[in-house]
């Protein structure tokens, strides 16, 4: 049985989830796999993760191996990946997305507006840090890094959670009331009884790509041969290219990178004549949450279009949707996206 190798960063969510679509992919493919850890540079540099140099810092790694041909697949979050196409890589495969909502883990399991007045809550998260402010302005909102299990313990009563991290090897405990984590990422470590409460999109606006994955690949790629070509086409979820294409497109149009205060979500929904309904919605925040920007609008996508068809129609809703932002923008987005 012919093997391919699967490029992952080595935190315990990206080796779940490089090995979730691994597994996929060979069984569509009827392949075997090897998992090859890369370490990338946001696994080493220790300070907050909106200053540590710019969009892509956990996929700079990853696609240098591919370039190498050190793997065949890497497998990212697809929100972590810098929206810009790269020469000589494709996204050969997005599979069905998880939950895009944001979840607070919180002490005694409150929820965001249970918590006190002065109650400290922890993200690494520039998006999510400005959409609590706006929510919550009485809230002091901590700056934290760490995996999935360093930041859950950062919470009273969650110290257990805690795992080994060499991005914040002596993280403090239970200093914090709560976090703001994904809540994909949660689900797929098995975390669900961490979670206080999946936050409202109206509320917390999730970030482009949040609950997805992308699976990588040279875009001249090889081996192992055509079955990997295959199972690729068999994993992509067309729903979930669907809005992930929107949600990426509106982020390259505004030369935002992931780290930005600027949440996106596009939906699918079924028309009853055969047809798909896809929304696009958007805001900017300012980073203390004192201004807020938001832009929506959606497309029919007719009964027997073509694949191709459809993603450049939801690329082209991404770019309109951008460019309302752009012609309403009084200086905020600027600000957010140069900062």
């Amino acid at each position: 049985m012919e093997t391919f190798r699967v490029g992952t960063r080595g935190s315990r969510l990206a080796v779940r989830q490089s090995t979730t679509a691994a597994e996929a992919l060979a069984e569509l493919g009827g392949l075997d796999f090897e998992l090859v850890t890369i370490k990338s540079e946001g696994d080493v540099l220790t300070g907050p993760l909106s200053q540590l140099g710019g969009t892509g810092v956990f996929a700079t790694a990853l696609r240098q191996a591919l370039f190498d041909s050190a793997i065949d697949v890497a497998v990212h979050s697809l929100k972590d990946l810098p929206a810009k196409d790269v020469d000589g890589l494709s996204i050969a495969a997005v599979p069905e997305r998880a939950d895009v909502r944001d979840a607070l883990c919180a002490a005694d399991d409150l929820t965001l507006d249970e918590l006190p007045e002065g109650a400290q809550v922890g993200t690494g998260s520039p998006r999510r840090a400005a959409q609590l402010r706006a929510a919550r302005p009485d809230l002091r909102i901590v700056d934290i890094r760490g995996n999935v299990g360093t930041r859950l313990a950062r919470v009273r009563g969650r110290e257990d959670a805690a795992e080994k991290s060499s991005q914040a090897p002596d993280a403090a405990r239970g200093d914090l009331d709560a976090v703001v984590l994904a809540g994909a990422g949660l689900a797929r470590l098995g975390l669900h009884d961490h979670i206080s409460e999946l936050l409202d999109p109206e509320l917390m606006l999730p970030a482009p790509g949040q609950g997805a994955l992308a699976v990588e690949v040279r875009s001249a790629h090889s081996a192992p041969g055509p079955s990997l070509t295959v199972g690729l086409a068999q994993l992509d979820h067309l729903e979930t290219r669907l809005e992930t294409t929107a949600e990426r497109a509106l982020l390259a149009r505004l030369n935002a990178g992931c780290s930005a205060p600027i949440g996106g979500l596009a939906r699918c929904a079924d028309e009853p004549d055969g047809g798909v309904n896809l929304r696009l919605d958007t805001m900017v925040c300012a980073p203390d949450g004192a201004e807020v920007q938001r832009a929506g609008q959606e497309l029919t996508l007719e009964p027997g279009l073509t694949r191709e068809a459809g993603i450049e129609a939801a690329a082209a809703l991404g770019v309109r949707v951008a460019e309302t932002l752009l012609s309403e923008d009084r200086g905020l987005l600027q600000h957010v996206v140069d900062s």
